[in-house]
């Protein structure tokens, strides 16, 4: 499967800048900490990104990159065909002359596969990758509040629910 670094990282990338961008632009120096991606590739995927109209770029202090669009319509195949990433999982490419320069018996299976990667990418927006995201870090911060305030009474006698058999 050629899903490679690039598209994983330009996905990434995006998802810190959407969960950041709301205050304002975000300094790709900042993505590149947090992300440990490094700079030089996030400027080169973030030329690409702003060529698509996938980001905006602002220029000055306080400068940085912001989502262009809503996120509702920024969906992930966007993003990975913005910075030139193929989703192909047939060996040949499309080809057809994976075996001895013709077309190989599990041909149909990975052009499916291909298919159904690019449908499935097409239909997650980076909206919905933010909402999962928050209620991740939501539910991650409610536990760590339980731990720290220690096991809660239970309920006694007269508030349980009797049972019915």
């Amino acid at each position: 499967m050629r899903l490679t670094t690039k598209g994983r990282f330009a996905v990434t990338a995006m998802m810190d800048l959407a969960l950041r961008g709301e205050d304002g632009p975000v300094a790709l120096a900042s993505i590149s900490e947090r992300q440990k991606i490094s700079l030089s590739y996030l400027e080169q995927l973030f030329g690409k990104l702003r060529r698509h109209k996938l980001v905006d770029s602002v220029r000055g202090p306080g400068g940085g990159y912001c989502i262009a669009r809503p996120l509702e319509e920024v969906r992930v195949a966007d993003i990975i065909r913005a910075v030139d990433e193929q989703l192909d999982a047939t060996q040949c490419g499309g080809r057809e002359n994976c075996h001895d320069e013709h077309r190989c018996m599990t041909h149909d299976l990975w052009t499916t596969l291909n298919i159904k990667m690019y449908e499935y990418l097409s239909s997650v927006t980076m909206a919905e990758l933010v909402r999962r995201e928050r209620c991740k870090h939501d539910g991650m911060a409610v536990i760590e509040d339980q731990r720290r305030l220690g096991p809660q009474p239970r309920a006694r006698g007269r508030d349980k629910v009797p049972a019915t058999y």
